[in-house]
């Protein structure tokens, strides 16, 4: 009897492909890529925080006395503060796109999804400026220690962000031409574990290196 419940779930479902864990298989997958990037991020801030405030030269991140002068940090509070907003608020964004697939409404499922990768790219953008204002600064990833560990460690979760952005515009697509729907909804889940690890490395990112001089 229990086989044949089986059977029945799986020929309602035949795109789940379940494993011991009780999980889909692309959905334990996408967690073992999530913890391998844990283990590089976390490298990556350990590294930046073993060379912070070590840097013998300007520009420094935070306001400072070098050589008996005061030297102002280059960090833009007001702007990052205001892109870390817009990546957060992009994640409840994420949530309800994921909500809308699930129900089969395309229309707000396609437009979560937009809306959640235009944070995304804001985020991106202002990074973009915020780079620009450094090397105009002096301060470029050869400059000195805090130059080279801040651009490393920024620039790969731009990277990432970058990525989910393309990733979220291809889901919109997908939804928007009818091939994604409450069947497909993993797709969309899956998306949004992964826009979510990023919002969480950038929770950890932020206050490490804007906030603590």
């Amino acid at each position: 009897m229990d086989h044949s419940h089986a059977l029945e779930a799986h020929a309602a479902h035949p795109g789940h492909l379940d494993t011991s864990t009780g999980l889909d298989s692309r959905k334990l997958a996408f967690w073992g890529f999530i913890g391998s990037e844990c283990l590089l991020f976390g490298s990556l801030i350990a590294t930046y925080m073993a060379y912070k405030g070590r840097s013998l030269k300007p520009p420094f991140p935070h306001d400072r006395v070098w050589n008996g002068q005061h030297v102002e940090g280059v960090f833009n509070m007001p702007l990052i503060t205001f892109t870390t907003f817009i990546l957060l608020m992009s994640s409840v964004m994420m949530v309800l796109a994921l909500s809308a697939t699930q129900r089969g409404d395309r229309t707000w499922s396609r437009n979560w999804l937009i809306a959640t990768a235009i944070g995304g790219a804001i985020f991106a953008v202002g990074q973009v400026y915020e780079y620009s204002h450094f090397i105009h600064e002096g301060l470029t990833i050869s400059s000195n220690l805090f130059g080279s560990s801040f651009y490393l460690l920024t620039g790969f979760h731009g990277a990432h962000v970058t990525a989910g952005v393309i990733y979220l515009l291809t889901l919109a697509w997908r939804v928007h031409t009818g091939k994604l729907g409450p069947e497909k909804s993993l797709l969309v889940e899956i998306g949004g574990l992964y826009w979510h690890f990023v919002d969480v490395i950038w929770i950890v990112i932020f206050p490490l290196v804007y906030l603590i001089p």
